[in-house]
């Protein structure tokens, strides 16, 4: 019994530290539509639903009441963080492509490059130290001048 209780006291301070450290791991969360920005930059008005298809895919969401509307919506969390929500919504009249509107690809290529060195280290990963240092120096040197 003596040993007992120690023994469960150390057991639950140890799950308390790991727990305040964050080990758990929690993985990034994408849901929904993936679309490539080429195909969606590809999207012009005049643009059949079938070759809409061809292009991005079925939508998430099509609405019974008004099949002249299209929603592709996609969510994504890293590791827990916030979740952002992208969308892109078609608009036809009947079969034809008239306009698009959403924030499915806002970002500028920059802003997207600057987003992922937020999460890890720069590709490809079979350099050496000395060629990923120096990669990473005209990286920063690139940053520096860009803005």
């Amino acid at each position: 019994m003596r040993k007992t209780i120690p023994t469960l006291l150390l057991a639950t301070a140890s799950m308390l530290t790991l727990g305040a450290c964050h080990v758990i791991y929690k993985p990034d969360v994408q849901q929904g539509n993936l679309l490539i920005g080429k195909n969606v930059s590809e999207l012009k008005p005049g643009l059949t639903k079938q070759q809409v298809i061809a292009l991005l895919g079925t939508p998430s969401v099509v609405s019974p009441f008004d099949q002249n509307q299209w929603n592709y919506v996609a969510t994504m969390q890293h590791r827990g963080g916030t979740v952002q929500e992208r969308t892109l919504t078609l608009y036809f009249d009947n079969d034809t492509l008239v306009r698009t509107d959403g924030n499915f690809m806002k970002e500028t290529p920059q802003e997207l490059l600057q987003e992922a060195h937020k999460y890890g280290p720069l590709y490809p990963t079979n350099l050496t130290k000395e060629q990923q240092k120096e990669l990473e120096k005209k990286q920063q040197q690139g940053d520096d001048s860009g803005g």
